[in-house]
């Protein structure tokens, strides 16, 4: 019974890769089930041909491509506009992840994801699904106080966005590794009024030493306590990270509590989309 709540869980999961990652795979049906939702991380820096080129391959193998949309590297509505018709006549792309960036300060006019949406060129293009970031241990880059404030009104704004557009929207976040954390943050944010659906982020297998390194760049918070506590305990610092105990727990919660707002796992593939791949396969 554990197993298929596990199985239902992880049904129609999606993952991420870098440009840099899918050169190396020469066909993802190789580990992903066909019809999978590929992620395109967009690190500053990369050429938008690179990614235009990722999404094509994605879309061309039989997946559905989703590429990043990082607003503080956009430097303005003309390159907005450019980014969207290459993604879209290239590479046939419907869907984007509006996100601020990792960027410190903006290249120019765009912030924000608010400021992507806001600039009404996704609607425009008629892309149907508009995904936006989610962080369940808050974000010190939005709130620099420690509190969620910033986080929480931005999501409220996002959540009456969403019941006035055709688009099709969800949350998907900042990986996690303590399912108490994401299922108070999930509740909590449902309590609020908002009904936008949740795409949980998981880091896939991966070393410890990888895990910690990742967590620290991106912010991850409480988390951290977790793989810290971990790599003490000498019997598992040599092994490899694997998610089972928070893809277990938050399985049972949405088995006991079928209108949890989680609807899909989202894994970042710190190790490898392999590895991931393997997983899967186990539970």
């Amino acid at each position: 019974m554990e197993n298929e709540h596990i199985a239902d869980f992880l049904s129609d999961f999606s993952i991420e890769v870098t440009p840099n990652a899918a050169n190396k795979i020469e066909n993802f049906a190789e580990y992903l089930p066909l019809g999978t939702l590929i992620y395109i991380a967009h690190i500053e820096g990369t050429p938008i041909e690179d990614t235009v080129s990722t999404a094509k391959k994605i879309t061309d193998q039989g997946f559905t491509a989703m590429p990043h949309f990082p607003a503080r590297i956009i430097k303005d509505k003309e390159m907005l506009s450019d980014w969207i018709s290459k993604y879209q006549n290239e590479a046939g792309v419907e869907n984007a992840l509006l996100i601020a960036g990792g960027a410190n300060k903006p290249y120019g006019d765009y912030d924000s994801s608010i400021d992507l949406i806001e600039s009404g060129l996704f609607d425009q293009a008629r892309f149907k699904n508009l995904h936006i970031a989610g962080h369940p241990e808050g974000s010190k880059d939005i709130d620099p106080d420690g509190t969620t404030s910033n986080v929480d009104e931005a999501l409220s704004w996002k959540n009456e966005f969403s019941k006035r557009t055709d688009a099709s929207m969800a949350i998907t976040t900042q990986f996690c590794f303590d399912s108490n954390s994401v299922i108070q943050w999930a509740n909590s944010i449902k309590k609020s009024g908002i009904d936008i659906p949740v795409h949980i982020g998981i880091a896939g297998p991966a070393k410890l030493q990888t895990l910690l390194r990742y967590s620290i760049e991106c912010g991850v918070g409480a988390s951290i306590k977790i793989l810290q506590k971990r790599a003490k305990d000498i019997t598992k610092l040599l092994l490899p990270y694997k998610p089972t105990e928070i893809i277990n727990e938050l399985a049972l919660h949405k088995a006991k509590n079928p209108d949890f707002n989680i609807e899909k796992v989202h894994f970042f593939p710190l190790g490898g989309i392999k590895q991931v791949s393997q997983f899967i396969k186990e539970q």
